[in-house]
């Protein structure tokens, strides 16, 4: 962890999405999740509740025009980037198919950005050929949760694309000998890597990998840790959102993890977390001002109105 007293890294300089600029270290930017699964851990995916309903009924929502409508209220809610995934990354999910992933998200990619023309969108993919599609369709940003590992294919399509591409550690097996040091080393590598691919340094996002390749423990020890992925230089994402690791220590489903999730947020963004991946959107928005008040000093007063202030 970053020793007190010691001097505060300078931010990477801002970044553009989508003709928007990310000015890291002025505020946390929220990405809002948008799952179009039926089986996502956290049970909110757009397909799922297709299926709980009996399938498509006269005067029934698509999943297309729920999944349009959770987009604009995510927007409404103060979400910066929307992130679309077709494939459930949960412990024991069934792998799915590039042409299947395909059908589920490039429709919903295409109708929000219709729907939304200026709203930077992620496609959350490990499969080259689905992000290929989807950047066509009106994504902006490829989110790799093996972004360590040893198919390139993902990177070469960001430089050759000139996206950002989010690198986010994982591992098959949860074994460290230390934890932290070696995220780290894996994450280099991989920034390495990709800047020999012909990404470019502005267009690179690091995620530790909160809840991938990690135990309980590992978890809770990456975000008292989180700190000493600022040496990377490069903005960090963190997804704890409704985890299972949460649901560990409180002994809760995923619908009952919203305070452990804002806990998780304030005490990421206290570290230096520039984005935060989250489900609850708008309470998450509110807790990440509240803590960007607090430590990035970034709040003006407002003259009071009487009471206590």
């Amino acid at each position: 962890m970053t020793e007190p007293g010691a001097p505060a890294q300078a931010p990477p300089p801002p970044s553009m999405v989508r003709r928007r600029t990310f000015a890291w270290g002025t505020r946390t930017f929220v990405m809002g999740i948008i799952n179009i699964t039926p089986d996502s851990f956290s049970g909110d995916g757009v397909l799922a509740e297709a299926v709980s309903a009996g399938g498509p009924s006269t005067g029934a929502a698509s999943p297309i025009e729920r999944a349009v409508a959770q987009a604009r209220q995510m927007v409404v809610d103060g979400a910066d980037i929307l992130d679309v995934g077709g494939e459930s990354t949960r412990p024991g999910h069934q792998p799915v198919p590039a042409e299947e992933e395909s059908r589920r998200v490039l429709p919903v990619i295409a109708a929000i950005r219709a729907a939304l023309p200026q709203v930077p969108i992620s496609v959350d993919t490990t499969k080259a050929s689905v992000a290929e599609a989807a950047l066509a369709a009106g994504a902006d940003v490829i989110n790799d949760v093996w972004g360590v590992g040893a198919d390139d294919a993902l990177a070469r399509l960001a430089a050759t694309g000139g996206v950002p591409l989010v690198v986010m550690h994982n591992r098959d097996v949860p074994r460290y000998r230390d934890l932290m040091p070696e995220v780290v080393d894996d994450l280099r590598a991989a920034l390495d890597r990709a800047l020999r691919l012909g990404v470019r340094w502005d267009d690179l996002i690091v995620d530790p990998g909160f809840g991938f390749g990690k135990t309980p423990d590992h978890n809770l020890e990456l975000l008292r840790d989180l700190g000493s992925l600022r040496a990377l230089g490069r903005p960090i994402l963190l997804g704890t959102s409704r985890k299972s690791t949460l649901g560990r220590v409180l002994d809760l489903g995923p619908d009952q993890r919203l305070e452990a999730t804002l806990a998780t947020t304030a005490l990421g963004i206290a570290a230096g977390a520039d984005i935060v991946r989250v489900h609850d959107v708008r309470e998450n928005v509110r807790a990440a001002r509240i803590a960007d008040a607090i430590i990035r000093a970034n709040w003006r007063s407002q003259p009071a109105e009487g009471g206590p202030s």
